[in-house]
């Protein structure tokens, strides 16, 4: 796991580093998405979450949910184009799961990618995290989690 700024970042995922969103590749082919623990910290308290719809196709770095918190409303934007087969209605329920646990219990969406070989080499995984991460703070100014 690297931890960057106290944020943990898990080194099995694949990250989106410019859209603070991580990929999980599952053994069937199917993505699990979320926001990273630096995207939580920044939104602060996450107070609602709305997930496209099951069978929406999400082009690359296009918004797969929209979630609010007290001091942001934004998107999530998908790490690489696919359609969306599951959402998290636990997470709908309680947004705060995505505060409490973003890699676990707090996932947003599961995708089926459409361009998984294509698409991924654009994402940030394993050793070279902790950099991606590092620069991208350090040109947002953020002190850490």
């Amino acid at each position: 796991m690297a931890t960057v700024r106290n944020c943990n970042l898990p080194d099995d995922l694949y990250y989106s580093v410019e859209n603070n969103v991580w990929a999980r590749l599952e053994a069937d082919g199917t993505l699990t998405v979320g926001m990273t623990a630096y995207a939580c910290n920044l939104a602060g308290e996450v107070v609602a979450f709305t997930p496209k719809k099951v069978g929406k196709e999400i082009e690359q770095n296009k918004s797969v949910a929209t979630v609010e918190s007290g001091k942001w409303v934004g998107p999530v934007k998908a790490p690489v184009t696919g359609e969306i087969i599951a959402t998290n209605d636990a997470v709908a329920a309680k947004p705060g799961t995505i505060n409490a646990d973003p890699y676990g219990a707090g996932w947003l969406v599961k995708m089926k990618p459409s361009d998984w070989a294509g698409q991924s080499g654009s994402l940030v995984t394993g050793a070279a995290i902790a950099a991606a991460f590092e620069a991208k703070m350090n040109a947002d100014g953020f002190a850490g989690c």
